[in-house]
């Protein structure tokens, strides 16, 4: 609308990440929000970690800056479509594109009075991986492939099918079951597809015996719907 120049214009999308923690956003050219950035590529993207709480505005929640760009890159398409697979109905589509978001700064609200702006260098993202991003999409075959989804994440109510793994960057992994996702925090970053074996090796195996899953799994998190970008890289 011409006469919506000018003023802010909030939408709801759903967000992937690339290795390096840039949100990816799948996009058309018809959204007015894409429009918007093809004319100011300045964007700010909301994380909101506020569902279910009593009192939302003791929750977490950061708002994140950058700048937005085009990306033909096929690892990130792949990346985010295997994050959203449901978007497959419509990613290919002539009028939508992949966008790759370069982060300056955030803003975070980790609670009451606890409020922080935070330059690209304080958040501490990690540096691209490209062996990764090479062959994660084999690794993650052959992950799903030997089970290793419902070894991270097991069945708790009673569902059949289990968790399979959606992606590996240097900081976890992503795993989908249904509607449900989950997190998988590692306990240092890996680089590479061998580091990211080794690292899931160690969390999936059964310490002394006991049957269950070994190394720190605390970053573990699931919620009723896919939470679009909330929560690791």
């Amino acid at each position: 609308m011409a006469d919506a120049a000018g003023w802010p214009y909030p939408s709801l999308v759903l967000v992937a990440f690339d290795h390096d923690g840039s949100p990816l956003l799948l996009l058309s050219t018809l959204a007015d929000h894409t429009r918007n950035l093809l004319a100011d590529d300045r964007v700010g993207l909301l994380f909101d970690g506020t569902a279910g709480l009593a009192q939302p505005l003791t929750g977490a929640r950061l708002s994140v800056q950058g700048r937005a760009g085009r990306s033909d890159d096929p690892d990130h398409r792949a990346r985010y479509l295997r994050r959203h697979p449901d978007a497959a109905l419509y990613a290919g589509f002539g009028d939508f594109a992949i966008y790759r978001v370069a982060v300056e700064r955030a803003h975070l609200v980790a609670g009451f009075g606890r409020i922080h702006w935070l330059s690209a260098a304080e958040l501490d993202l990690p540096a691209a991986a490209p062996a990764l991003a090479a062959g994660e999409a084999a690794l993650l075959d052959r992950l799903n492939g030997e089970g290793y989804g419902p070894r991270l994440a097991p069945a708790t109510d009673g569902e059949k099918d289990g968790w399979s793994l959606t992606g590996i960057d240097p900081e976890g992994c992503d795993l989908r079951r249904g509607r449900y996702v989950a997190r998988v925090d590692f306990e240092q970053r890996i680089h590479d597809p061998e580091s990211a074996k080794l690292m899931l090796d160690t969390l999936v195996r059964p310490p002394d015996g006991s049957g269950q899953p070994g190394g720190s799994t605390s970053g573990t998190r699931t919620a009723g719907t896919p939470p679009d970008g909330g929560g690791g890289t």
